[in-house]
């Protein structure tokens, strides 16, 4: 996959996808056209890229309206929206790649990967502290692996589940959000409530209820299961007596709707909306975005002061990490350069993987208290809570920045 050219195809273009290899970039004239008169209007003495980065994110913050987690046809997209979803498209296809190639047992492709995570934009967005944050794609960067190992991980725990294994899992709040997105109403959904409780309540299987592959429960069982939902259905909306044969079809459909709940289809920007016989998502952009440019809404000075504290910070962590010693530059290295596992960490150095684990928490533990020092003496910031997270993320978006090998085209 090559490199976008210049800034405004980078804040422009959307990645597309021929079966699964990066066929190029595909830019919207109207996001083009937008950019090309910011830019042209706009004088800036700092990096073009992570200034325009921190403009739309501003833009975006500011305007207050979050990002439809599906896009669909009424939905429109203001230019600040459109603007980082094509910036980041970059950063997303380089860590769908890592995982797809990393996570052999998985079925997912590199596109697959890519929907996964790119869908999560809003939340990379919303996670970002432009005070804190040291570059938006090194924070995208680690925010989208985070979400396609979790994806992937309790994807693979949920297929090897069977039906009641996973109807034993789950919590009530997530089977009600289930069967709420399979359209169903609060009356509707209370006798499937009903009947999965009972089955919580009667169907202890011999195994560990942790065990991966329950069977079904027997006919006896579910003549159980019926009989017990018979006698507490009075205060059901619809208290109608069922079947043995009923409640199995219920907890078969609640089932399947836990699965797509926890697992949705990832929806392509350039999928063809339903209803429509051409045109994609990416074509429902707003021509109403405010365009002003970044002098309205962030000043040039406080940007190149929020540069210049940055700089500073990235110097004060590199040298805390100098000053490590060899064993733990290595484990870094090895973390954050190479991209390996806890696990296979572990088996490369012939040590348990929980003290793999318990290392880097120290190392970041002392990396975060030099971030936490210089922000106190420097910003006159005192440590709190929500800073310390909001640092914690900066942290490991520097880290992540820092031994980040260079990245080559894979096609």
């Amino acid at each position: 996959m090559r490199a976008r050219s210049d800034l405004v195809e980078s804040f422009s273009s959307f990645l597309q996808f021929e079966a699964d290899r990066a066929r190029g970039w595909l830019s919207d004239r109207r996001l083009q056209k937008n950019m090309q008169r910011c830019s042209e209007q706009t004088t800036i003495s700092v990096e073009p890229e992570k200034y325009w980065a921190l403009h739309w994110h501003k833009c975006w913050s500011v305007n207050g309206q979050a990002m439809p987690q599906k896009a669909n046809p009424s939905s429109k997209l203001q230019f600040p929206q459109a603007h980082l979803l094509a910036y980041l498209q970059e950063p997303c296809y380089w860590v769908a790649y890592k995982a797809s190639t990393r996570f052999t047992s998985s079925q997912h492709s590199i596109s697959d990967c890519f929907q996964i995570a790119i869908a999560q934009v809003e939340k990379v967005l919303k996670g970002f502290n432009a005070d804190q944050g040291f570059d938006l794609k090194n924070y995208a960067s680690t925010t989208f692996r985070s979400f396609i190992r979790d994806y992937l991980r309790q994807r693979r725990e949920v297929d090897i589940c069977t039906d009641w294994t996973l109807l034993r899992k789950v919590s009530q709040k997530r089977l009600t959000s289930a069967l709420e997105r399979q359209g169903l109403t609060k009356s509707d959904i209370e006798p499937y409530v009903l009947a999965w409780q009972t089955y919580q309540l009667i169907y202890v299987p011999v195994k560990r209820t942790d065990s991966r592959q329950l069977a079904a429960p027997s006919q006896e069982t579910w003549e159980a299961i019926t009989q017990q939902y018979n006698r507490e259905r009075h205060g059901l909306s619809n208290a109608k007596a069922v079947t043995a044969q009923t409640v199995e079809t219920w907890m078969n459909a609640a089932a399947n709707a836990v699965r797509s709940f926890l697992y949705p289809s990832a929806v392509s920007m350039n999928t063809t909306r339903p209803g429509q016989d051409s045109g994609e998502f990416v074509d429902i952009i707003t021509d109403e975005a405010q365009t002003l440019p970044m002098g309205k809404l962030i000043a040039e000075e406080a940007h190149v002061l929020r540069q210049q504290q940055q700089r500073q910070l990235s110097d004060v962590l590199a040298d805390a990490v100098t000053q490590l010693d060899a064993e733990n530059q290595k484990l870094l290295q090895l973390y954050y350069g190479d991209t390996l596992t806890q696990k296979d960490i572990a088996a490369q150095l012939n040590i348990k993987q929980y003290a793999i684990s318990r290392k880097l928490s120290r190392i970041k533990k002392a990396l975060l208290t030099t971030l936490a020092t210089w922000s106190e003496e420097t910003l006159h910031i005192s440590p709190s809570p929500d800073l310390l997270k909001q640092s914690s993320a900066a942290l490991e978006a520097w880290l992540t920045g820092r031994y980040a090998t260079e990245q080559t085209n894979p096609e």
